[in-house]
Protein backbone atom coordinates (compact mmCIF):
# COMPACT_ATOMS: atom_id res chain seq x y z
CA UNK A 1 0.00 0.00 0.00
CA UNK A 2 1.49 3.58 -0.99
CA UNK A 3 1.56 5.94 2.05
CA UNK A 4 -0.87 8.96 1.17
CA UNK A 5 0.46 12.79 1.02
CA UNK A 6 -0.83 15.96 0.44
CA UNK A 7 1.39 18.47 -1.40
CA UNK A 8 0.13 22.14 -1.30
CA UNK A 9 1.96 24.14 -4.20
CA UNK A 10 1.81 27.52 -6.05
CA UNK A 11 3.83 30.35 -6.89
CA UNK A 12 5.49 32.59 -3.98
CA UNK A 13 3.09 34.43 -1.31
CA UNK A 14 0.01 33.22 -2.63
CA UNK A 15 -0.77 31.91 1.14
CA UNK A 16 0.81 28.25 1.13
CA UNK A 17 2.16 28.50 4.73
CA UNK A 18 -1.26 29.51 6.22
CA UNK A 19 -3.20 26.54 4.03
CA UNK A 20 -0.66 23.64 5.00
CA UNK A 21 -1.03 25.41 8.87
CA UNK A 22 -5.17 24.82 8.76
CA UNK A 23 -4.97 21.52 7.14
CA UNK A 24 -2.15 20.25 9.40
CA UNK A 25 -4.53 20.96 12.64
CA UNK A 26 -7.57 19.56 10.90
CA UNK A 27 -6.26 16.38 9.52
CA UNK A 28 -3.74 15.62 12.25
CA UNK A 29 -0.82 16.61 9.66
CA UNK A 30 3.15 17.27 9.88
CA UNK A 31 4.59 19.58 6.97
CA UNK A 32 7.75 18.96 5.20
CA UNK A 33 9.29 22.16 4.03
CA UNK A 34 9.37 22.34 0.03
CA UNK A 35 11.39 24.98 -0.47
CA UNK A 36 15.16 24.27 -1.11
CA UNK A 37 16.50 27.39 0.65
CA UNK A 38 14.63 26.86 4.03
CA UNK A 39 17.08 23.99 4.87
CA UNK A 40 20.20 26.79 5.22
CA UNK A 41 20.44 28.19 8.98
CA UNK A 42 20.39 31.75 9.13
CA UNK A 43 18.37 32.43 5.99
CA UNK A 44 15.08 33.15 7.29
CA UNK A 45 13.42 36.29 6.38
CA UNK A 46 14.72 36.67 2.64
CA UNK A 47 12.96 32.80 2.48
CA UNK A 48 9.91 33.64 4.07
CA UNK A 49 10.40 30.41 6.40
CA UNK A 50 7.67 30.11 9.05
CA UNK A 51 8.45 31.55 12.75
CA UNK A 52 7.90 29.21 15.59
CA UNK A 53 5.06 31.13 16.83
CA UNK A 54 3.62 30.52 13.71
CA UNK A 55 3.53 26.90 13.38
CA UNK A 56 0.54 26.92 16.16
CA UNK A 57 2.37 23.35 17.44
CA UNK A 58 2.90 21.58 14.32
CA UNK A 59 5.87 19.97 14.10
CA UNK A 60 7.54 21.37 10.82
CA UNK A 61 10.87 19.23 9.15
CA UNK A 62 13.59 19.86 6.93
CA UNK A 63 14.23 23.34 8.07
CA UNK A 64 17.57 24.87 9.55
CA UNK A 65 19.34 21.54 8.42
CA UNK A 66 22.78 23.38 6.76
CA UNK A 67 25.03 26.31 7.11
CA UNK A 68 25.10 28.34 4.16
CA UNK A 69 28.54 27.05 2.80
CA UNK A 70 26.82 23.57 2.63
CA UNK A 71 25.52 22.58 -0.87
CA UNK A 72 22.05 20.91 -1.37
CA UNK A 73 20.31 18.96 -3.68
CA UNK A 74 17.10 17.22 -5.15
CA UNK A 75 18.50 13.76 -4.57
CA UNK A 76 19.53 14.54 -0.84
CA UNK A 77 16.11 16.43 -0.80
CA UNK A 78 14.35 13.06 -1.76
CA UNK A 79 16.08 11.01 0.37
CA UNK A 80 15.57 13.31 3.23
CA UNK A 81 11.48 13.33 2.25
CA UNK A 82 11.38 9.53 2.24
CA UNK A 83 12.76 9.15 5.61
CA UNK A 84 10.34 11.99 7.19
CA UNK A 85 7.71 10.76 5.35
CA UNK A 86 8.09 7.15 7.34
CA UNK A 87 8.41 8.55 10.41
CA UNK A 88 5.38 10.89 10.31
CA UNK A 89 3.24 7.87 9.09
CA UNK A 90 4.37 5.49 11.63
CA UNK A 91 3.44 7.73 14.31
CA UNK A 92 0.33 7.48 12.51
CA UNK A 93 0.12 11.15 11.42
CA UNK A 94 -0.64 12.37 7.59
CA UNK A 95 2.41 14.07 5.95
CA UNK A 96 1.97 17.71 4.21
CA UNK A 97 4.86 18.96 1.82
CA UNK A 98 4.21 22.29 1.34
CA UNK A 99 6.50 24.96 -0.65
CA UNK A 100 7.40 26.11 -3.84
CA UNK A 101 10.70 24.30 -4.99
CA UNK A 102 8.77 22.06 -8.09
CA UNK A 103 11.99 20.13 -8.93
CA UNK A 104 12.79 18.89 -5.87
CA UNK A 105 9.12 18.26 -4.52
CA UNK A 106 8.68 16.20 -8.02
CA UNK A 107 12.06 14.47 -7.32
CA UNK A 108 10.51 13.54 -3.64
CA UNK A 109 6.99 12.01 -4.61
CA UNK A 110 7.64 10.49 -7.72
CA UNK A 111 10.01 7.49 -7.90
CA UNK A 112 13.20 9.05 -9.50
CA UNK A 113 16.45 7.19 -9.82
CA UNK A 114 19.50 10.19 -10.03
CA UNK A 115 21.79 9.06 -12.71
CA UNK A 116 25.17 8.23 -10.60
CA UNK A 117 27.40 10.79 -12.91
CA UNK A 118 30.69 10.96 -11.40
CA UNK A 119 32.20 14.15 -11.33
CA UNK A 120 35.19 15.15 -14.02
CA UNK A 121 36.84 17.78 -11.59
CA UNK A 122 39.45 18.34 -14.42
CA UNK A 123 36.97 19.58 -16.57
CA UNK A 124 34.48 21.37 -13.99
CA UNK A 125 37.68 23.43 -12.95
CA UNK A 126 38.25 24.47 -16.44
CA UNK A 127 34.69 24.75 -17.18
CA UNK A 128 34.74 27.60 -13.61
CA UNK A 129 38.22 29.28 -15.47
CA UNK A 130 36.66 29.69 -18.78
CA UNK A 131 33.19 31.33 -16.54
CA UNK A 132 35.81 33.43 -14.30
CA UNK A 133 37.71 34.70 -17.61
CA UNK A 134 35.00 35.01 -20.47
CA UNK A 135 32.01 35.28 -18.08
CA UNK A 136 29.26 32.83 -16.91
CA UNK A 137 26.59 34.18 -19.91
CA UNK A 138 29.49 32.54 -22.24
CA UNK A 139 29.12 29.49 -20.60
CA UNK A 140 25.27 29.87 -20.04
CA UNK A 141 24.97 30.18 -24.22
CA UNK A 142 27.09 27.27 -24.44
CA UNK A 143 24.53 25.29 -22.68
CA UNK A 144 21.76 27.17 -24.99
CA UNK A 145 22.78 25.52 -27.54
CA UNK A 146 23.40 21.54 -25.96
CA UNK A 147 20.65 21.38 -23.68
CA UNK A 148 18.11 24.25 -24.49
CA UNK A 149 15.62 22.46 -21.59
CA UNK A 150 18.19 22.42 -19.21
CA UNK A 151 19.47 26.11 -19.96
CA UNK A 152 15.58 26.91 -19.30
CA UNK A 153 15.25 25.29 -15.93
CA UNK A 154 18.69 27.28 -14.56
CA UNK A 155 18.84 30.61 -13.70
CA UNK A 156 22.20 32.38 -15.55
CA UNK A 157 23.26 33.65 -11.93
CA UNK A 158 23.59 29.62 -11.02
CA UNK A 159 26.90 29.30 -12.05
CA UNK A 160 27.16 25.54 -10.48
CA UNK A 161 23.99 23.93 -12.32
CA UNK A 162 25.25 25.36 -15.31
CA UNK A 163 28.98 24.58 -14.87
CA UNK A 164 27.42 21.02 -13.28
CA UNK A 165 24.99 20.84 -16.25
CA UNK A 166 27.29 21.45 -19.60
CA UNK A 167 30.33 19.41 -17.42
CA UNK A 168 27.78 16.33 -17.59
CA UNK A 169 27.47 16.84 -21.49
CA UNK A 170 30.86 17.18 -22.21
CA UNK A 171 31.96 13.98 -19.80
CA UNK A 172 29.42 11.79 -20.97
CA UNK A 173 28.28 13.11 -24.46
CA UNK A 174 24.70 13.08 -23.35
CA UNK A 175 22.78 15.70 -21.77
CA UNK A 176 20.96 16.53 -18.38
CA UNK A 177 17.53 16.17 -19.96
CA UNK A 178 18.58 12.64 -21.87
CA UNK A 179 19.52 11.86 -18.58
CA UNK A 180 16.49 12.80 -16.41
CA UNK A 181 14.25 11.75 -19.58
CA UNK A 182 15.67 7.73 -18.51
CA UNK A 183 14.58 8.11 -15.49
CA UNK A 184 11.28 6.36 -14.25
CA UNK A 185 8.60 8.86 -13.23
CA UNK A 186 6.10 6.74 -11.34
CA UNK A 187 4.24 7.44 -8.38
CA UNK A 188 5.81 6.91 -5.13
CA UNK A 189 2.84 7.83 -3.15
CA UNK A 190 -0.81 8.35 -2.95
CA UNK A 191 -0.07 12.47 -4.04
CA UNK A 192 -3.38 14.77 -3.68
CA UNK A 193 -1.48 17.95 -4.98
CA UNK A 194 -3.35 20.92 -4.35
CA UNK A 195 -2.54 24.42 -6.22
CA UNK A 196 -3.07 27.98 -5.13
CA UNK A 197 -3.49 30.54 -7.92
CA UNK A 198 -4.13 34.23 -7.88
CA UNK A 199 -5.22 36.71 -10.34
CA UNK A 200 -2.09 38.16 -11.09
CA UNK A 201 -2.22 41.84 -10.17
CA UNK A 202 -3.67 40.17 -6.64
CA UNK A 203 -0.36 38.50 -6.42
CA UNK A 204 1.99 40.82 -7.49
CA UNK A 205 0.66 43.13 -5.17
CA UNK A 206 0.79 40.24 -2.66
CA UNK A 207 4.49 39.86 -3.78
CA UNK A 208 5.03 43.53 -3.26
CA UNK A 209 3.90 43.74 -0.04
CA UNK A 210 5.44 40.73 1.45
CA UNK A 211 8.75 42.34 0.05
CA UNK A 212 8.14 45.78 2.19
CA UNK A 213 7.69 43.88 5.16
CA UNK A 214 10.58 41.68 4.77
CA UNK A 215 12.32 44.98 4.64
CA UNK A 216 10.61 46.14 7.97
CA UNK A 217 11.57 42.90 9.55
CA UNK A 218 15.19 43.05 8.97
CA UNK A 219 16.14 41.43 5.70
CA UNK A 220 18.36 43.92 5.26
CA UNK A 221 20.65 43.07 8.22
CA UNK A 222 20.16 39.33 7.70
CA UNK A 223 21.48 39.52 4.36
CA UNK A 224 24.40 41.40 5.70
CA UNK A 225 25.35 39.34 8.41
CA UNK A 226 25.72 36.71 6.28
CA UNK A 227 27.92 39.19 4.11
CA UNK A 228 30.41 39.87 6.43
CA UNK A 229 30.65 36.02 7.48
CA UNK A 230 32.35 35.18 4.51
CA UNK A 231 28.83 33.75 2.54
CA UNK A 232 29.18 36.15 -0.25
CA UNK A 233 29.99 33.55 -2.87
CA UNK A 234 27.95 30.53 -1.57
CA UNK A 235 25.54 28.93 -3.71
CA UNK A 236 22.63 30.04 -1.28
CA UNK A 237 23.48 33.14 -1.63
CA UNK A 238 23.06 33.10 -4.61
CA UNK A 239 18.66 32.38 -4.24
CA UNK A 240 16.14 35.71 -4.46
CA UNK A 241 16.22 37.42 -1.33
CA UNK A 242 19.76 37.44 -1.31
CA UNK A 243 21.76 38.13 -4.10
CA UNK A 244 20.05 41.68 -5.07
CA UNK A 245 21.52 42.80 -1.98
CA UNK A 246 25.26 41.82 -2.99
CA UNK A 247 25.64 45.10 -5.34
CA UNK A 248 24.37 47.43 -2.71
CA UNK A 249 26.75 46.04 0.07
CA UNK A 250 29.26 46.57 -2.08
CA UNK A 251 28.77 49.89 -2.95
CA UNK A 252 28.00 49.10 -6.78
CA UNK A 253 24.22 49.89 -6.28
CA UNK A 254 21.33 52.00 -3.96
CA UNK A 255 19.19 50.42 -1.98
CA UNK A 256 16.00 51.65 -3.56
CA UNK A 257 17.46 49.53 -6.56
CA UNK A 258 18.12 46.61 -4.56
CA UNK A 259 14.81 46.22 -3.26
CA UNK A 260 13.15 47.07 -7.06
CA UNK A 261 15.24 44.43 -8.37
CA UNK A 262 13.79 41.66 -5.06
CA UNK A 263 10.38 42.70 -6.25
CA UNK A 264 10.55 42.37 -10.19
CA UNK A 265 12.66 38.97 -9.60
CA UNK A 266 10.01 37.63 -6.82
CA UNK A 267 7.16 38.22 -9.46
CA UNK A 268 9.06 36.69 -12.21
CA UNK A 269 10.22 33.58 -10.18
CA UNK A 270 6.06 33.15 -9.13
CA UNK A 271 5.17 33.63 -13.03
CA UNK A 272 8.19 30.59 -13.68
CA UNK A 273 6.29 28.49 -10.53
CA UNK A 274 3.11 28.90 -11.74
CA UNK A 275 3.56 27.66 -15.33
CA UNK A 276 6.00 24.89 -14.16
CA UNK A 277 3.57 23.12 -11.41
CA UNK A 278 1.19 23.30 -14.44
CA UNK A 279 3.05 21.87 -17.35
CA UNK A 280 5.08 19.13 -15.00
CA UNK A 281 2.86 17.66 -11.87
CA UNK A 282 -1.04 16.74 -11.58
CA UNK A 283 -2.32 19.66 -9.78
CA UNK A 284 -6.13 20.37 -8.95
CA UNK A 285 -6.19 24.18 -8.52
CA UNK A 286 -8.05 26.53 -6.30
CA UNK A 287 -7.95 30.18 -7.19
CA UNK A 288 -8.26 32.27 -4.16
CA UNK A 289 -8.24 35.93 -3.14
CA UNK A 290 -7.00 37.35 0.55
CA UNK A 291 -10.65 38.40 1.99
CA UNK A 292 -11.77 34.91 0.99
CA UNK A 293 -9.11 32.28 2.36
CA UNK A 294 -11.24 30.96 5.01
CA UNK A 295 -14.01 29.80 2.87
CA UNK A 296 -11.84 28.94 0.67
CA UNK A 297 -9.47 26.84 2.78
CA UNK A 298 -12.66 25.16 4.29
CA UNK A 299 -13.73 24.21 0.84
CA UNK A 300 -10.39 22.28 -0.01
CA UNK A 301 -10.29 20.65 3.83
CA UNK A 302 -14.05 19.05 2.70
CA UNK A 303 -12.54 18.52 -0.82
CA UNK A 304 -9.43 16.01 0.42
CA UNK A 305 -11.51 14.20 3.62
CA UNK A 306 -13.54 13.69 0.70
CA UNK A 307 -10.92 11.75 -0.85
CA UNK A 308 -9.26 10.61 1.80
CA UNK A 309 -12.21 8.91 3.16
CA UNK A 310 -12.22 6.76 -0.35
CA UNK A 311 -8.95 5.36 0.61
Amino acid sequence: MKKTVIAVVGPTAVGKTALSIYLAKQLQGEIISGDSMQVYKGMDIGTAKIRKEEMAGIPHHLLDMLEPTEEYSAAAYKADVENRIEEITARGRLPIIVGGSGLYIQAALFDYNFPDIPRDEFRTKKLENEAREEGINQIYRRLEEVDPDQARKIHPNNHRRVIRALEIYETTGKTKTEWESEQKKEPKYNTLFIGLEMERATLYEQINARVDMMMEEGLLEEVTALYHAGYANTQAMKAIGYKEFIPYLEGKEGLDEAVEKLKQNSRRYAKRQFTWFKNQLPVEWFSIHPEEKEEKFTMILQKIAGILKMK
